[in-house]
């Protein structure tokens, strides 16, 4: 597996806090929760030896983050893993709490395990939280910075995630994401789509900006690129894949892929995209977001508040 860093192309989009409809359509999802865990669960030991992506992202989300200015005492790794981002936020804000969420009990085991063969890690203020983060068992109003590494596309409902995050982080608050566009995995969907399988469908940038300016947060920005992994051929790029926990998660993925004949199909059609390098590309369209809670605008003692904020 290559990552190709030339075949990408970004688009920034700001949007204006606003009011009024929302212009969003909600992704028809028979969302299998349960499957989705499970798969995490038994790729949890191999996970790191394929994560090349989800590194990647997270070094540009970091760069991304070195620019704001923001002074965080609790961050929140929405989405975890096996902690890979939260040792950068570590290294980042080097006295703040960092609690590690996710869903995957056996994702959070290889974090601590990993801990353990560190006797720094035995000092530093981190906790780890196995759930689900549409519902989070956090208190209102109790992090300053919600860190959320390729993980809000495998949510059922990405509105709830956001007004989850919302409730959860202080005014002031930071809520800072990536997760994957409609374009991921197009030349899969268009290859496997012709024999009657289902890649998941990712929400598009737009669409998230409206969630953001609906869900009442302040200062929505968000960017896209598209990142381009190439591989010596499809068995590597389904097993990548099955190794990083991906599933398809909406309706019913058909049981014929592992069909010989159906397979070679598949494989017949992808090879027609194999580059002149000899390789096969994956692209992934990657959406970069960040947005902020308001201060309150009335004090206590019900005087107007006017919030200065340096970025």
């Amino acid at each position: 597996m290559l990552l190709h860093p030339k075949k990408r192309s970004r688009v920034l989009l700001m949007l204006p806090v606003t009011t009024g409809s929302s212009s969003y359509q909600m992704i028809e999802n028979a969302f299998d929760r349960r499957r989705l865990r499970l798969a995490f669960d038994r790729a949890a030991p191999g996970f790191d030896s394929v994560a090349t992506l989800h590194r990647e992202i997270a070094g540009r989300m970091l760069d991304r983050l070195s620019i704001i200015r923001l002074n965080a005492t609790t961050i929140l790794d929405a989405g975890s893993g096996t902690g890979y981002a939260t040792n950068l936020l570590r290294k980042r804000f080097a006295r703040a709490l960092v609690i590690d969420l996710d869903q995957s009990e056996s994702m959070l085991r290889q974090l601590r395990n990993r801990r353990r063969s560190f006797l720094n890690w035995l000092r530093l203020p981190r906790s780890t939280v196995c759930a689900d983060f549409q519902r989070m068992p956090l208190a209102s109003a109790s992090v300053d910075l919600i860190w959320s590494n390729l993980a809000l596309h495998w949510a059922e409902e990405i509105p709830a995630v956001f007004a989850e995050a919302y409730r959860v982080l202080r005014p002031g608050g930071l809520l800072m994401f990536s997760m994957f566009g409609p374009d991921t995995l197009k030349e899969l969907d268009r290859t496997a789509g012709e024999e009657g399988f289902r890649v998941n469908r990712f929400v598009d940038m737009h669409d998230v900006g409206d969630m953001l300016v609906h869900s009442a947060y302040g200062d929505p920005v968000l960017d896209m690129e598209y990142l381009t992994l190439t591989y010596t051929d499809v068995a590597a790029l389904l097993r990548d894949l099955k190794a990083q926990g991906s599933i398809c998660t909406q309706g019913l993925a058909r049981k014929g892929l592992g069909a010989r004949s159906t397979y070679a199909r598949v494989v017949a059609g992808y090879e027609q995209l194999r580059g002149a390098d000899g390789r096969l590309p994956a692209t992934f369209e990657v959406i970069y977001g960040h947005a902020w809670k308001p201060a309150p605008r009335v004090s206590p003692t019900g005087r107007p508040v006017i919030g200065i904020r340096a970025t």
